[in-house]
């Protein structure tokens, strides 16, 4: 069966960047599985499967674009460090993460740069501007049930849970 839309693929794979460092991976004993055609997953790399079935192995390569898009300088911002008035002083570095309520809704922000009297949060995903590189395999390609497609996601062997 090839991958379409209302499809449900299981997969393992390898993410890595553009440094070839691993960001992320799924093995035989926990593959990822996705509901196709739900953007489940970055646009690029659903765009390289359709068409693909089980036991199929590629390496596909996508564009930030495509991905968690093009780093935005205005994304950042540099604020007074007073704005962060309780938070002790370890937690206040480079590459911590805090979760903000934004006008776009709660958003992880990472704080980028800090100095005596400011800090320089950014907004951007962190892999915004990074080609993502997926060594994968298709294990299985099946119909998506009637629930998976109301639901929007696939539902895993051992049924679901709403988080």
């Amino acid at each position: 069966m090839q991958i379409a839309q209302h499809t449900v693929v299981t997969m393992t794979y390898t993410l890595t960047n553009d440094k070839g460092e691993i960001l992320d991976q799924a093995d035989a004993s926990h593959p990822f599985a996705y509901l196709h055609g739900a953007s489940n997953i970055i646009a690029g790399l659903e765009k390289q499967l359709t068409g693909k079935q089980a036991n199929d192995s590629m390496t596909v390569t996508v564009p930030p674009a495509e991905a968690y898009g093009e780093y935005d300088e205005r994304m950042t911002q540099k604020v007074p460090r007073a704005m962060f008035q309780g938070i002790p002083e370890e937690q206040i570095v480079a590459g911590a993460e805090f979760h903000a309520q934004t006008a776009a809704g709660n958003q992880v922000i990472r704080i980028s740069a800090v100095d005596n009297d400011s800090v320089t949060i950014d907004a951007n995903h962190p892999l915004a501007g990074v080609p993502l590189t997926f060594d994968l395999t298709i294990l299985e390609v099946r119909p998506a049930t009637a629930e998976e497609i109301d639901h929007g996601h696939a539902h895993g062997a051992h049924g679901h849970h709403h988080h």
